[in-house]
């Protein structure tokens, strides 16, 4: 059974197209990854799915109503957390709770045992009278987040809910969003951090409001990366990044901090070929090459790669 059900969905401003013509499934109870860069189009199709934007063209059964004819209703069936963590810094944790439980119109008999889960969640108990903006961002995220489900929708939409966070709070909040899984939440989850994406059940990765891939994690990168790949430290990696792309065995290559990822092709018999390779042209200390799994960056990177060669 699906919760959301996306049909060539359309949003333009102008002659400018955020999102285009996309469709997809999501559901019912999943964790269903919505990915791509900043711009890519994954906030104006959250917008557009929550009732907020209406699209130009398209439609989508969000809940079992439709968003362009029955937008209200489709307010009634979700949470919304936004990357900005829909917060009010200068209200108390209480009142953040009383101010969302009454936008959502949560029943007086239902909002103690509710505001009770969400200090729980939060590990607020005991100190509902602080200022919300006092609050550490690993906390204040998931304040937000019990906000956002106090009324106990069956979806929920979170845009870029880790960002600015640290690594340690984002790992529990996932941990969070895979408890709301497990009690049958629907939850649609934008993010640029694309290692995160491996917590989902289901992927789609956009690019200029297009879907340009999807699946789970396995299925894309053994749909989108065939050759092996080697993951080289140096101390140069941008200057060594330049003289590998001239090399007949090396499909590609992209900079992760201070590493490089390779993707190489047959021509590659030895991995002592790549540190031949870069002695030859320069002389840059390479630390180590080590064979690697792909991760859902190298396939994001693959497929905008592959993008740019199609418009050249």
């Amino acid at each position: 059974m699906n919760s959301i059900e996306v049909n060539n969905l359309t949003k333009t401003f102008g002659k400018f197209t955020a999102v285009d013509n996309i469709s997809f499934n999501v559901k019912k109870g999943e964790i269903f990854g919505f990915l791509g860069a900043n711009g890519a189009g994954k906030t104006t199709t959250i917008r557009m799915l929550c009732g907020i934007l209406t699209p130009t063209s398209g439609d989508a059964m969000v809940g079992g109503y439709s968003i362009m004819k029955e937008s209200s209703k489709v307010k009634t069936r979700i949470g919304y957390m936004s990357q900005r963590f829909s917060l009010y810094n200068d209200l108390t944790v209480e009142e953040n709770i009383n101010f969302f439980s009454g936008v959502y119109n949560l029943p007086e008999d239902k909002l103690k045992e509710r505001k009770k889960w969400v200090l729980s969640i939060a590990n607020l108990e005991g100190k509902e009278k602080l200022l919300t903006g006092s609050l550490p961002g690993g906390i204040k995220q998931r304040l937000a987040l019990g906000t956002a489900v106090i009324h106990q929708p069956e979806i929920v939409f979170l845009d870029e809910p880790t960002s600015g966070v640290d690594p340690i709070s984002r790992r529990n909040f996932w941990e969070l969003i895979n408890y709301l899984s497990n009690e049958g939440v629907t939850v649609l989850v934008t993010t640029h951090y694309l290692e995160e994406a491996e917590f989902c059940n289901n992927i789609i990765m956009i690019d200029q409001g297009k879907i340009i891939a999807e699946g789970n994690s396995k299925e894309l990168k053994s749909a989108h990366i065939k050759n092996k790949m080697y993951k080289l430290e140096s101390n140069n990696p941008v200057e060594v990044m330049e003289q590998l792309k001239k090399a007949d065995f090396v499909d590609e290559v992209s900079i992760f901090g201070n590493n490089l990822h390779l993707s190489v092709n047959e021509k590659l018999k030895e991995k002592n070929q790549i540190t031949s390779f870069i002695n030859q042209q320069v002389d840059y200390k390479v630390n180590s090459i080590d064979e690697i799994t792909p991760t859902l960056e190298d396939v994001f990177i693959h497929l905008l790669e592959k993008g740019k060669k199609k418009v050249v």
